[in-house]
């Protein structure tokens, strides 16, 4: 079983359903990180002027229906990520039954991600 980790807002997972995001009618697949290092380079290089709270979703690929194909960074991989490290992109949306673990992304107070946090559970 491999997992992969998506980051997208929360108000998008919150809402319900499949996990989309816009990148999958632009680019068609959406985004994935291979691991926790991995991932934080992703949110430092591209979320950190985002004010949306957001959610890292671990996503069990052998839950998901479309294909997951791993491939190069294009055109370079962030900062702090070697240049052989292949990214997961899944070829259609992200079954919610797929999703295993909801994390938060914690950012310091200059705004840099610095961790992968679990949320608090419900009571």
């Amino acid at each position: 079983m491999a997992h992969i980790l998506h980051l997208t807002e929360l108000s998008r997972w919150s809402a319900g359903g499949n996990v989309q995001a816009d990148s999958l009618a632009t680019e068609g697949y959406l985004h994935a990180s291979p691991d926790e290092p991995t991932m934080l380079a992703v949110a430092n290089r591209f979320y950190t002027r985002t004010t949306e709270p957001m959610v890292v979703l671990v996503v069990d690929t052998a839950r998901v229906d479309a294909e997951v194909r791993w491939e190069a960074a294009d055109p370079a991989p962030p900062p702090g990520v070697g240049a052989k490290v292949l990214f997961p992109h899944v070829y259609g949306p992200i079954p919610r039954t797929a999703v295993t673990e909801v994390l938060y992304p914690a950012r310091d107070a200059q705004g840099t991600y610095t961790a992968l946090e679990r949320l608090p559970q419900e009571t």
